[in-house]
């Protein structure tokens, strides 16, 4: 007997809860939306830093060909006059920026698919707002024709809540997957091994990250022969 009060109680507090939600319903629509319409703003913002971020990247990249287009001409002067020292510092600094420019590019690479993808989101979401928003005035207009119909005495209208509660309760986990799905594609993102891969270059293993200014004296000194 008691395990059947038990469960009787926790059947009425189901149809209590559901009640509740049914009854306050669109004002839960509502708020969500307005929650989701921040949520979107903040991602457009987002978006917005990012593209700004690479515009930056690829300003400093622009920058470091024209160092590199600069030094190696004063190098090949060097040379010229006979001045290995000097030139060998130049080479040293071209490969340094020539690195430098290798990493920029990898990092707008970088930047542009992470730009294109939250964009993608950000669409995608907008368009779902855009349904819910429609979905709210649906339910608004329904809930005062209901309204107006039971007030006049006619019961022919049916009722859309059950509709609004299933498309309220979809919406809403939708948008928990999006979220969690977004947050560890950020956090993948942001896992950067350049650390590990210099450690390694280092000690020798694999292709060495920055040009050998040997190699590069030798292109040089090619070039001011062709040129003679």
């Amino acid at each position: 007997m008691f395990k059947q009060i038990l469960t009787l109680l926790r059947g009425r507090a189901f149809e209590a809860e559901q009640d509740f939600l049914d009854q306050n319903a669109i004002p839960l629509l509502g708020q969500q939306i307005r929650d989701a319409t921040l949520a979107i703003q903040s991602a457009r913002r987002a978006v917005a830093i990012a593209i700004a971020q690479n515009e930056q990247e690829v300003g400093q990249h622009k920058a470091a060909l024209a160092r590199i287009t600069d030094l190696e001409t004063r190098a090949i002067a060097a040379l010229q006059q006979g001045n290995e020292k000097l030139a060998r510092e130049a080479a040293e600094a071209i490969g340094w920026l020539e690195a430098e420019c290798a990493a920029s590019e990898k990092a707008q690479a970088q930047f542009s698919a992470s730009i294109n993808r939250m964009k993608s989101v950000v669409r995608a979401s907008e368009a779902r707002l855009r349904e819910l928003q429609r979905g709210e005035r649906l339910a608004r207009a329904t809930e005062h024709t209901q309204k107006l119909d039971r007030s006049a005495g006619h019961h022919g209208l049916a009722t859309l809540s059950e509709a609004e509660e299933t498309l309220l309760r979809l919406r809403t986990r939708q948008q928990e997957i999006d979220t969690t799905a977004s947050a560890l594609r950020e956090m993948d993102a942001g896992t950067d091994p350049a650390a590990i891969i210099e450690k390694l270059a280092k000690a020798g293993c694999g292709a060495p990250l920055q040009p050998d200014p040997e190699n590069i004296l030798a292109r040089l000194r090619a070039r001011m022969n062709n040129a003679a």
